[in-house]
């Protein structure tokens, strides 16, 4: 991120004009251990040898923030809570609204509700399209073993094929890349 400040932020040797980056990484099923936990990460100055002094704003240019999730109702009413809340795929968009409502004291307008109603089907179409991914690579290793299986069976390849475009309702030229 800081190397791609160059050309836009600065350019030659002007080292003074780059800006501080962050990145945020909010990790939804993280290990027990870091559940409903926020940490930074930033650059210190450590003298091993010497007692060189250098200002912090030419060193400390870049932070990293992990924000580890956890069950909802072990977050607290924080912004753990919050982004529990928003990024749960359990809850419909009425449930989160009206906990937005209570929980933080947030107004409920059309539009935040539409954007939280859009948020929601969002994710949804997220686990969607990982489910059909899935169930993809599943059909995909399903005709590699039974290719291999009645290959050890020494069946023609002609006999494979229909079986393939029989089994798996695939055309012909998809059939024979599994051969």
């Amino acid at each position: 991120m800081i190397s791609a400040q160059y050309g836009t932020e600065f350019t030659n040797s002007h080292y003074e004009n780059i800006k501080k980056v962050y990145s945020i990484w909010i990790c939804m099923n993280p290990p027990k251990n870091r559940e409903n936990s926020i940490t930074r990460y930033y650059i210190t100055e450590e003298n091993l040898v010497g007692s060189v002094k250098e200002r912090k704003a030419d060193y400390d240019l870049m932070a990293a923030v992990m924000i580890c999730l956890g069950k909802e109702g072990d977050s607290g009413k924080d912004l753990l809570k919050l982004l529990n809340v928003l990024l749960s795929t359990e809850t419909g968009s009425q449930d989160k609204c009206q906990i937005l409502e209570e929980d933080f004291h947030i107004r409920m307008t059309q539009e935040l509700e539409s954007e939280v109603s859009l948020m929601c089907n969002l994710s949804k179409g997220v686990e969607e399209k990982g489910i059909e991914k899935g169930r993809q690579e599943g059909r995909q290793e399903g005709i590699i073993a039974m290719v291999s299986a009645l290959k050890d069976l020494q069946i023609a390849d002609s006999i494979i094929l229909n079986k393939i475009q029989e089994k798996f309702h695939l055309a012909e030229e998809t059939a024979k890349r599994y051969l």
